[in-house]
Protein backbone atom coordinates (compact mmCIF):
# COMPACT_ATOMS: atom_id res chain seq x y z
CA UNK A 1 0.00 0.00 0.00
CA UNK A 2 1.04 3.46 -1.04
CA UNK A 3 0.86 6.11 1.12
CA UNK A 4 -0.18 9.85 0.56
CA UNK A 5 1.85 12.56 1.91
CA UNK A 6 -1.27 13.57 3.64
CA UNK A 7 -1.66 10.03 5.03
CA UNK A 8 1.88 9.74 6.85
CA UNK A 9 2.00 10.26 10.16
CA UNK A 10 4.78 10.94 12.93
CA UNK A 11 5.33 7.04 13.45
CA UNK A 12 5.40 6.73 9.79
CA UNK A 13 8.23 9.05 8.73
CA UNK A 14 10.31 8.05 11.32
CA UNK A 15 10.03 4.60 10.42
CA UNK A 16 10.96 5.63 7.01
CA UNK A 17 14.17 7.66 8.41
CA UNK A 18 15.03 4.40 10.03
CA UNK A 19 14.92 2.00 7.10
CA UNK A 20 17.30 4.86 5.22
CA UNK A 21 19.47 5.19 8.40
CA UNK A 22 20.03 0.94 8.55
CA UNK A 23 20.15 1.56 4.51
CA UNK A 24 22.72 4.24 4.48
CA UNK A 25 24.93 2.69 7.37
CA UNK A 26 25.33 -0.26 5.33
CA UNK A 27 26.29 1.33 2.19
CA UNK A 28 29.22 3.35 3.72
CA UNK A 29 29.96 0.01 5.62
CA UNK A 30 30.64 -1.73 2.40
CA UNK A 31 32.38 0.75 0.76
CA UNK A 32 29.96 3.15 -0.68
CA UNK A 33 29.85 3.94 -4.84
CA UNK A 34 31.25 1.08 -6.71
CA UNK A 35 31.04 -1.76 -4.09
CA UNK A 36 27.67 -1.31 -2.30
CA UNK A 37 24.61 -1.55 -3.65
CA UNK A 38 23.30 1.78 -3.98
CA UNK A 39 19.27 0.21 -4.64
CA UNK A 40 19.01 -0.44 -0.78
CA UNK A 41 19.10 3.44 -0.51
CA UNK A 42 17.37 4.74 -3.26
CA UNK A 43 14.64 2.59 -2.32
CA UNK A 44 14.12 4.83 0.63
CA UNK A 45 14.03 7.97 -1.37
CA UNK A 46 11.64 10.11 -3.62
CA UNK A 47 12.79 10.29 -7.09
CA UNK A 48 13.02 14.45 -6.12
CA UNK A 49 14.53 13.74 -3.20
CA UNK A 50 16.82 17.25 -2.26
CA UNK A 51 19.95 17.23 0.25
CA UNK A 52 20.63 20.29 1.58
CA UNK A 53 24.23 20.45 3.28
CA UNK A 54 26.39 22.88 4.98
CA UNK A 55 28.92 24.42 3.65
CA UNK A 56 32.47 23.40 4.79
CA UNK A 57 32.44 19.71 5.77
CA UNK A 58 34.71 17.43 3.86
CA UNK A 59 31.23 15.89 1.50
CA UNK A 60 29.34 18.55 1.11
CA UNK A 61 30.25 19.26 -2.40
CA UNK A 62 28.21 22.22 -3.95
CA UNK A 63 26.08 21.92 -0.99
CA UNK A 64 22.57 21.20 -2.30
CA UNK A 65 22.31 17.43 -3.95
CA UNK A 66 19.19 16.42 -6.17
CA UNK A 67 17.46 13.38 -7.40
CA UNK A 68 18.13 9.28 -7.16
CA UNK A 69 21.74 10.18 -9.09
CA UNK A 70 22.34 13.12 -6.54
CA UNK A 71 22.34 11.27 -3.67
CA UNK A 72 23.87 8.58 -5.17
CA UNK A 73 26.85 11.11 -5.69
CA UNK A 74 26.83 12.60 -2.31
CA UNK A 75 27.11 9.03 -0.81
CA UNK A 76 29.95 8.21 -2.82
CA UNK A 77 31.92 11.37 -1.56
CA UNK A 78 30.08 10.33 2.02
CA UNK A 79 31.57 7.35 2.12
CA UNK A 80 34.90 8.10 0.53
CA UNK A 81 35.47 10.15 3.49
CA UNK A 82 34.17 7.82 5.88
CA UNK A 83 35.01 4.07 7.00
CA UNK A 84 32.18 3.69 9.24
CA UNK A 85 29.33 5.49 10.53
CA UNK A 86 27.56 4.23 13.68
CA UNK A 87 24.43 5.83 15.37
CA UNK A 88 24.87 6.18 19.06
CA UNK A 89 21.26 7.37 20.02
CA UNK A 90 18.74 8.87 18.54
CA UNK A 91 15.73 10.93 19.21
CA UNK A 92 12.73 12.18 17.07
CA UNK A 93 9.73 14.58 16.49
CA UNK A 94 7.69 14.90 14.29
CA UNK A 95 4.19 16.25 12.52
CA UNK A 96 2.85 14.72 9.79
CA UNK A 97 5.36 14.25 6.68
CA UNK A 98 7.72 15.82 8.57
CA UNK A 99 10.48 14.72 11.27
CA UNK A 100 13.11 16.14 13.11
CA UNK A 101 15.86 13.83 14.34
CA UNK A 102 18.30 14.24 16.54
CA UNK A 103 21.71 11.54 15.88
CA UNK A 104 24.01 11.18 18.04
CA UNK A 105 26.85 9.27 15.53
CA UNK A 106 30.22 7.89 16.00
CA UNK A 107 32.05 7.88 12.05
CA UNK A 108 35.56 6.83 11.54
CA UNK A 109 37.36 8.68 9.04
CA UNK A 110 39.16 6.77 6.10
CA UNK A 111 41.92 9.38 5.76
CA UNK A 112 42.96 9.38 9.31
CA UNK A 113 41.35 6.52 10.92
CA UNK A 114 40.26 8.88 13.34
CA UNK A 115 36.96 8.57 15.22
CA UNK A 116 34.58 11.74 15.57
CA UNK A 117 31.40 11.57 17.78
CA UNK A 118 29.12 14.45 17.32
CA UNK A 119 25.42 15.27 16.83
CA UNK A 120 23.32 15.76 13.78
CA UNK A 121 20.43 17.80 14.02
CA UNK A 122 18.36 16.48 10.40
CA UNK A 123 15.11 18.46 9.30
CA UNK A 124 13.31 15.66 6.80
CA UNK A 125 10.12 15.91 4.95
CA UNK A 126 8.67 12.79 4.10
CA UNK A 127 6.62 11.58 0.88
CA UNK A 128 4.44 9.00 0.12
CA UNK A 129 6.84 6.95 2.27
CA UNK A 130 9.83 8.33 0.86
CA UNK A 131 12.33 10.79 2.39
CA UNK A 132 12.09 14.20 0.08
CA UNK A 133 14.16 16.56 1.54
CA UNK A 134 16.86 16.15 4.30
CA UNK A 135 18.50 19.40 6.07
CA UNK A 136 21.19 18.01 8.81
CA UNK A 137 22.73 20.70 10.78
CA UNK A 138 26.16 19.52 12.31
CA UNK A 139 27.10 20.15 16.16
CA UNK A 140 30.75 20.81 16.02
CA UNK A 141 31.82 20.91 12.00
CA UNK A 142 35.09 21.57 13.20
CA UNK A 143 35.82 18.33 14.82
CA UNK A 144 34.53 16.61 11.90
CA UNK A 145 36.62 18.40 9.38
CA UNK A 146 39.70 17.31 11.88
CA UNK A 147 39.20 14.37 12.05
CA UNK A 148 39.20 13.91 8.36
CA UNK A 149 42.33 16.18 7.84
CA UNK A 150 45.36 14.19 7.56
CA UNK A 151 48.22 15.66 9.49
CA UNK A 152 50.35 17.77 7.65
CA UNK A 153 53.22 15.75 6.17
CA UNK A 154 55.68 19.16 5.83
CA UNK A 155 58.22 19.59 8.90
CA UNK A 156 59.64 22.69 9.46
Amino acid sequence: MTLSANDVTKDDAWAVMERFYAAETAYVAAGGYGRARYDEVAAHLDPEVVLHQAPGLPFTGTGTWRGHDGMERFLATFSDVWESMEFLEQEHWGDGDTVVVRNRVRFRARATGQDVETEILQLIRVRDGRMLECRPFYWDPSAVTRACTPPSSTSA
